[in-house]
């Protein structure tokens, strides 16, 4: 971001008002009802940065790996360098408020701590305005780039455990302060059948027309789409946990600055406007944006994975606008998919997507379809269809060749490509090169 640029948003930031970018602590919206005794509190001063209307929390992964395992860190200028643990962003904060609530002090969310049983999206949308947690009313379901913000990259993939005896995968959320539970295989669950609700309804249908909703998985650590209704007279259900406060979270805020970059005033950070125009694997496109050269900058890195899915448009996909889920400012480059056909691609992020086994897949953002290979019924072979929806976060293999998966990967063939694009980021000093 250039420097008056930043200059101007810290100064707005630091003239909070209620409910948009309030200094965390204080109460954002409906204030406790009569009678109850929920309690305000100011806590000190946060980072200026946090004071954005759209702080980007960090990933938490403070582990490098390479293709496959975990590595010291790269320096500068060696393979490899420039990845999710390689810098250290707005490093997480939260309050236990001791009556079931959490305080997100970066985002200045707060957060129901239980989600409970599972219910399904038709309760979750509906209990939302009679839901009552320590003396608010003004509880709302969180937008998908809410509830992405407490997602922690330092757990680990359960997608491997078929029963908890054994599984030593490690959530993707802070379980010191949030309550969390796998699936429960005993009644007929996946360990991974942990997903999150979110009102984030997609723009579009997957697995041949399900009305979708997105969710974030704290098991294996991905945004997919999922179903609304019932699918095969089933309705599935998802844990829930209401949010309040922040009302400008997850609005960006897009600036084109007219040399090839664009700033985003909300979160702080400044994007190449254009992508790589080419498919690579995920050590070439750490070399792309620390070789790249911008608006006159050279301190290019490839962002990890809130930060790429800080820029998706929900409000867009290619069924319903004909483009990419990304704002027009942004230069997007059609893809040929698998079947042929034209499409948007997957962009890669810095962020390894780790295993109890290590970290051969990395993080990536599907600006257009999320498409994967299933057998639908009445219909005969595979059909490419889009399962989870344009603005999925899922993995690919770090390096190899996408022929050898002519199947996709996962129980909803998820198309493999490797060869992912790449879009830049860099930032006014929000994070720093880590030790």
């Amino acid at each position: 971001m250039r420097a008056p640029q930043l200059v101007a948003v810290l100064a707005l930031g630091a003239l909070v008002v209620a409910g948009c970018g309030a200094p965390p602590g204080t109460a954002v919206g409906t204030q406790p009802e009569a009678n109850d005794t929920a309690a305000v509190t100011t806590d000190p001063e946060p980072d200026p940065y946090s004071l954005l209307p759209y702080p980007v929390v960090d990933t938490g992964q403070t582990t490098c790996f390479d293709e496959s395992q975990p590595i010291s860190c790269p320096t500068p200028g060696e393979a490899l360098a420039g990845q999710d643990a390689d810098y250290t962003g707005i490093a997480p904060s939260y309050r236990d408020n001791g009556d079931g609530t959490v305080t997100d002090l970066v985002t200045g969310l707060m957060w129901q701590q239980d989600p409970g049983d599972k219910m399904t999206y038709a309760a979750a949308v509906a209990g939302a305005e009679s839901f009552r947690l320590a003396g608010y009313n003004d509880w709302r379901l969180p937008t998908i780039k809410e509830l992405y913000s407490l997602i922690d990259f330092s757990g680990s993939d359960a997608s491997a455990c078929e029963s908890l005896d054994h599984c030593e995968a490690v959530p993707f959320l802070d379980t010191t302060y949030f309550d969390f539970e796998y699936g429960d295989p005993t009644a007929g669950e996946r360990v991974i059948d942990a997903q999150w609700a979110t009102n984030t309804v997609y723009r579009g249908t997957t697995m041949g027309g399900n009305e979708t909703m997105f969710g974030v998985n704290f098991a294996d650590g991905r945004i997919k789409g999922y179903p609304i209704g019932s699918v095969g007279g089933t309705e599935k259900t998802y844990f829930v946990a209401y949010v309040r406060g922040n009302p400008a979270f997850g609005l960006n805020d897009f600036v084109s600055n007219g040399d090839g970059t664009v700033s985003d005033l909300a979160t702080g950070l400044m994007w190449q406007q254009d992508d790589s125009r080419a498919g690579m694997d995920w050590p070439a496109a750490l070399a792309y944006c620390s070789a790249l050269e911008a608006g006159g900058n050279k301190d290019w890195r490839l962002p990890n994975a809130k930060e790429i899915q800080s820029i998706v448009d929900y409000g867009r996909s290619p069924s319903f606008t004909g483009s990419a889920a990304i704002d027009p400012v942004f230069e997007t480059s059609p893809i040929t998919r698998e079947d042929g056909s034209a499409g948007y691609g997957f962009y890669w992020t810095g962020t390894t997507h780790a295993t109890p086994q290590g970290g051969e897949y990395a993080v990536y953002v599907a600006f257009g379809e999320a498409l994967g290979w299933m057998t639908l019924p009445g219909r005969g072979g595979l059909a490419l269809l889009d399962v989870h929806g344009a603005g999925a976060q899922r993995s690919d293999p770090k390096v190899g060749s996408a022929s050898d998966y002519p199947d996709g990967h996962g129980p909803q063939g998820d198309v493999v490509r490797i060869d992912n694009l790449a879009r830049c980021v860099r930032d006014g000093g929000v994070t720093t090169p880590g030790l």
